[in-house]
């Protein structure tokens, strides 16, 4: 811990966050033919927090945000407006003192592009313990590369190895394995199991499920896979182009969703059990982030849009235990019936 820092301060706190992206057409053309800038509003004020030891998921619809606010949290994109904090700290504060940067790894979503082939295992593992200067000598370094490989399930013999030579599983361990050499406190996992067979997919969360309790770490989670975010997190929030339209604790979110498109993202989970529930299948397609509709962005698909969720963006409001972003939640006209569980999720449902 740092010194200054609040112990009880949650690891990460995101307040606002915000990320357009200027994706005009060149000066020239757009003279000519009279046309303004064009802004994609990738995540368009977004905030939570994650406390220390604990997992939040952020789950959505292709092209909602997700994972720019996963980029977002780690400094590989500068906010457009908002804050984040890690360990108390402005991020861009964290980001510019090495011990507190190596606090904080990503996990990336491509086992296959996120590995240099040119390079051996051992080395691809070690960079991060060079970077920071974490051991010293090349024995201390061989000795902790194979405790990297061993705490990940795979041999130390593999350092010698080429990531060519490996599965898409054994690939991802040594990208968690790269992430851990740091020693971090906090992961964020872009969808890192999204590339993975579904077998493996379970091998590779019991992985990293194990490694939070025996490290302490805390994970920002990022996945469409609803099978995964039940399996893994302690909260969800539900994204839907750019913004947090609910964020409730997991097993609050999957029994008993309030806002009509988490309703309808879980209505798409096969029942296995074969509760025989109703469901409200959604239509329409995801409005662009360039030219969102106004008020909430969900009326043109929601089937309880009125003229104030047309005309009002609604605002993230507490709702039992969760918080959620809906006029007609906050109405109580939405029928809120306490939802029958949803029975196991298979494991490739989306």
């Amino acid at each position: 811990m740092r010194d200054g820092a609040d112990p009880a301060a949650p690891m990460l706190e995101v307040e606002d966050l915000a990320k357009h992206f200027d994706v005009s057409r060149p000066l020239l053309h757009r003279l000519l033919s009279g046309e303004g800038r064009r802004i994609l509003r990738a995540v368009d004020g977004v905030s939570f927090a994650i406390p220390k030891g604990t997992t939040l998921s952020l789950v959505g619809e292709s092209g909602c945000g997700k994972s720019t606010v996963a980029r977002l949290v780690v400094g590989l994109y500068t906010p457009t407006r908002g804050r984040v904090r890690f360990a108390g700290h402005d991020l861009h504060e964290a980001r510019a003192d090495a011990a507190q940067r190596r606090r904080m790894q990503m996990i990336f979503q491509d086992p296959y592009a996120s590995l240099n082939p040119r390079w051996r295992v051992r080395d691809i593992i070690a960079e991060p313990i060079r970077a920071f200067g974490l051991v010293k000598g090349r024995a201390a370094e061989r000795e902790r590369v194979a405790e990297l490989l061993t705490h990940v399930g795979l041999s130390p013999l593999d350092g010698e190895k080429y990531p060519h030579e490996f599965s898409g599983g054994q690939r991802q361990r040594i990208s968690i394995a790269r992430a851990l050499s740091s020693s971090p406190e906090f992961l964020v996992c872009d969808e890192p199991t999204s590339a993975l067979d579904v077998s493996v997919q379970a091998q590779i969360l019991n992985l990293m499920k194990a490694l939070q309790r025996e490290l302490g770490l805390t994970y920002l989670f990022i996945s469409h896979n609803l099978a995964v975010v039940r399996q893994v997190s302690d909260r969800v929030g539900v994204m839907y182009l750019g913004r947090l339209v609910e964020l409730a604790p997991a097993e609050t979110l999957f029994t008993a969703p309030r806002h009509p498109y988490t309703r309808a993202l879980l209505d798409a989970v096969p029942d296995l059990g074969m509760t025989g529930r109703q469901r409200v299948p959604v239509g329409g397609e995801v409005p662009s982030p360039i030219a969102p509709p106004p008020g909430c962005a969900f009326h043109p698909r929601c089937p309880l849009a009125d003229a104030r969720c047309r005309a009002e963006r609604p605002a993230l409001l507490p709702a039992g235990e969760a918080v959620v972003a809906c006029h007609a939640v906050e109405e109580g006209r939405d029928g809120a019936a306490r939802r029958e569980p949803a029975g196991a999720l298979a494991p490739d449902a989306a």
